[in-house]
């Protein structure tokens, strides 16, 4: 019996966590042929959904895949993303959340078969390095006396107001 992952509890758990707190959950996706989600709204092969209750309809978030109905400019659409393309699910408001392993799937040319038995005879294909995973950190905040006190010139850019964003960091 193969072991069960542990990415879809987790999902569950950060989701469950925003709405207690209040927060928006968002998901980070990774778009390909298995994800039904609107390609107009894709960059680069990534699409960001709020997942919250006021933006979703019938949300069912199972092992395999998360599935709802959302509105996308006016228009209701369904959407489905299979657990192993989500990259991150966060808080919108802070930022705070769990990103994972980018799993090789059916579009990746190097992924390997899983319904298949490995063979003792054909050695597993060597991938190359990868950089290490995307993280999530949170951006430390300053005091209003701080920001007074910039000077004009410091590293740190003027403050915005604004949406918070994800950032994934190589």
């Amino acid at each position: 019996m193969s072991e069960i992952s542990t990415k879809p509890y987790m999902l569950r758990a950060i989701y469950e966590w925003c709405t207690d707190s209040g927060y928006t959950p968002y998901l980070a996706v990774k778009v390909d042929s298995r994800t039904t989600v609107p390609m107009e709204y894709v960059k680069k092969g990534e699409i960001v959904l709020n997942i919250s209750f006021g933006a979703t309809s019938g949300l069912k978030m199972d092992n395999d895949a998360i599935r709802f109905h959302a509105r996308f400019g006016g228009v209701s659409r369904e959407i489905y993303v299979p657990v192993d393309n989500v990259m991150a699910i966060y808080a919108n408001e802070n930022g705070q959340g769990m990103a994972f392993e980018p799993v090789l799937g059916n579009d990746d040319p190097n992924a390997q078969p899983t319904d298949s038995p490995a063979s003792a005879d054909v050695p597993p294909p060597v991938l190359a390095p990868t950089a290490s995973a995307p993280t999530l950190s949170s951006v430390p905040t300053s005091s209003p006396e701080q920001r007074d006190s910039a000077t004009p010139g410091d590293d740190e850019p003027p403050k915005k107001g604004g949406r918070p964003t994800l950032t994934r960091i190589k």
